[in-house]
């Protein structure tokens, strides 16, 4: 199917919603998106978790900049410290919503990433930005990518390795376990995984807890300049273009509050547009983030990689095409159902769900195309597509457009059976 970008205003929205299909709206939901003077926010105030992070940067700059008042609205950045606690305060209303990982909520909806809970993804925040970072233990011995790394683990007994990612259905755990399994390392029996928060990545590296770790930035970088680790791969080299974290949140607060649902994705679609819009307004996001108040770093950690200067820490450095994006004309933004499909493949091939599930309708109860509707047409020349699938070519040089999901899952040689 084309993804033909279809450039939306507040009154071709009718028209937007039917070329999306009514799979994927509400029931009655166009008759009464827009009438007179029901569309004011249930609540003045959001309480949105982040975790520390690079790409939680649309949450708070939609904040520090002012775009949640422009629709009436207060968002309030809530500073977590696992992603646990984010899942946590979610389920439990303590947080409105979330800048959490993708599968995440995928594994809440099935009841494998904690007790089961409708939930929503109301929209992608950013795409790219992660990355693999190997010790520099491991640099001394010669290891320098997947191919050397399989002949220093193979040479070992297994489990000799420990490697950590940041939660058991999320997005690092799944970069991560695709990168082994490329390399022809299996994640579950050549080595050991654990699971450690994002900002604890490089301290337990440099106490040599784990050799290894996936995670967003700036861990990386970190481990970079503190002279711990070095970047082996990044996540866009995986997949270009990938999902990462989306703005999450319980399908039961969507319901009660559905005009706060649409304020809020529409203030943060207007701060991914802006941070897009120049390297000047990367450089400003960095500065920010690198506050007491988000990320408690130097912005340097920050700037180089938003901006697409990549070094790994073992001389290359490039500018790399596929760095961390926010918008790109509502590319990124776009909660396409095909993204949440393939991390649902994922959990099926690494034995998280004992069976297929019925992919394409998990995807379209969390993945709520109708809000983020409402939202672009709030905002105004926000590109949707004519499709809610897109299709990407990862690493392995296997094609994903979101078809043939169970077959898809099951043709990995590498994989794990349900427990």
């Amino acid at each position: 199917m084309s993804n033909k970008p279809l450039v939306l205003s507040r009154r071709r929205f009718l028209q937007a919603g039917a070329a999306l299909g009514s799979a994927v709206l509400l029931p009655g939901m166009m008759d009464s998106a827009w009438a007179a003077g029901s569309d004011a926010p249930e609540q003045n105030t959001v309480k949105v978790g982040f975790i520390p992070l690079t790409d939680c940067a649309s949450v708070v700059m939609a904040s520090v900049k002012g775009f949640d008042k422009k629709y009436g609205i207060s968002i309030v950045p809530s500073k977590e410290a696992s992603w646990a606690a984010v899942r946590d305060k979610m389920v439990s209303g303590e947080l409105d919503a979330a800048h959490v990982l993708y599968g995440l909520v995928y594994g809440l909806e099935l009841g494998i990433a904690g007790k089961q809970q409708a939930m929503a993804n109301l929209m992608t925040l950013n795409n790219n930005g992660q990355a693999i970072s190997l010790s520099m233990e491991l640099a001394k011995q010669g290891v320098t990518d997947g191919e050397s790394l399989k002949k220093k683990v193979i040479s070992q007994a297994p489990g000799s390795f420990t490697f950590a990612h940041t939660f058991p259905t999320g997005t690092h755990a799944m970069w991560l376990y695709f990168w082994l399994a490329q390399a022809g390392i299996n994640p579950f029996t050549d080595v050991r995984t654990v699971v450690v928060p994002p900002p604890q990545m490089v301290m337990n590296m440099r106490i040599g807890n784990m050799q290894g770790f996936c995670v967003g930035e700036p861990w990386n970088q970190r481990a970079i300049s503190n002279g711990i680790g070095f970047t082996a791969a990044t996540s866009q080299s995986i997949w270009p273009d990938h999902p990462e974290k989306i703005l999450g949140t319980r399908r039961e607060w969507v319901e009660q509050n559905p005009n706060t649902a649409r304020a809020l994705v529409a203030a943060i679609l207007d701060a991914s547009r802006w941070i897009d819009a120049s390297d000047d307004n990367r450089r400003e996001t960095a500065n920010v983030l690198a506050g007491r108040a988000y990320l408690n770093t130097k912005a340097e950690y920050l700037t180089g990689r938003m901006l697409g200067q990549y070094d790994n820490g073992m001389g290359k450095t490039w500018q790399d095409n596929h760095a961390m994006q926010f918008f790109r004309d509502g590319e990124v933004t776009f909660p396409w159902l095909s993204d949440g499909m393939w991390f649902l493949t994922q959990h099926r091939r690494w034995g998280l769900l004992d069976h297929d599930p019925d992919y394409l309708a998990v995807a379209k109860r969390i993945n709520r195309i109708d809000i983020y509707q409402q939202a672009a047409a709030a905002v105004g020349n926000v590109s949707l597509p004519s499709s809610p699938m897109r299709t990407s070519t990862l690493m392995d040089g296997s094609t994903w457009n979101g078809g043939h999901p169970a077959a898809y899952a099951a043709s990995f040689a590498i994989k794990r059976e349900g427990e």
